[in-house]
């Protein structure tokens, strides 16, 4: 399976699967604690990478509503809603879709495959993995949401400042 570049379209997948795999709202905490249940395959209370990679190519196929191997652009109109019904309208200003679709490209070809989106472990959850083995464990993914809810503040303020 390969997902064609639609205008900035593969960054903002990657985007909706950070966001859907590492991020729920604060207010979700039974959603946040049924995902990763069902993310933690091996039971062991810590997220493996390879645990990640599966979560990811299984958002493929949920992103990829006709099947036709692209995320095209209704489809990311519809992951685009997703991610700021979650995360707030200024959720996908905060990012630079094409330098991470680039950075999920691996091979260069200007297609990113189903493959290459299920390996791409974003950065912010490879800082995480504070003692290197890479899985995340409860302590880990704290520190990350900490992380997460600080920038949000520092960004929140930044925004009400430039108004």
């Amino acid at each position: 399976m390969r997902m064609r570049f639609v205008a900035g379209t593969v960054a903002g997948a990657a985007l909706c699967m950070a966001v859907a795999a590492g991020s729920a709202a604060a207010s979700d905490v039974e959603g946040v604690r049924a995902k990763f249940r069902e993310m933690d395959t091996n039971g062991d209370r810590a997220l493996q990478f390879s645990e990640i990679s599966a979560a990811r190519a299984r958002m493929f196929d949920r992103m990829d509503v006709n099947a036709d191997a692209v995320i095209d652009a209704e489809e990311m109109a519809t992951l685009k809603k997703l991610v700021a019904a979650r995360q707030g309208e200024g959720a996908l200003a905060r990012i630079d879709l094409a330098e991470l679709a680039g950075r999920i490209d691996t091979d260069r070809d200007g297609i990113v495959s189903r493959a290459e989106f299920a390996a791409y472990i974003p950065d912010r959850l490879l800082r995480a993995d504070a003692n290197g083995d890479r899985k995340l464990s409860l302590r880990e993914m704290r520190a990350l949401k900490r992380d997460r809810e600080a920038a949000q503040k520092v960004q929140s303020s930044k925004q009400e400042t430039s108004r």
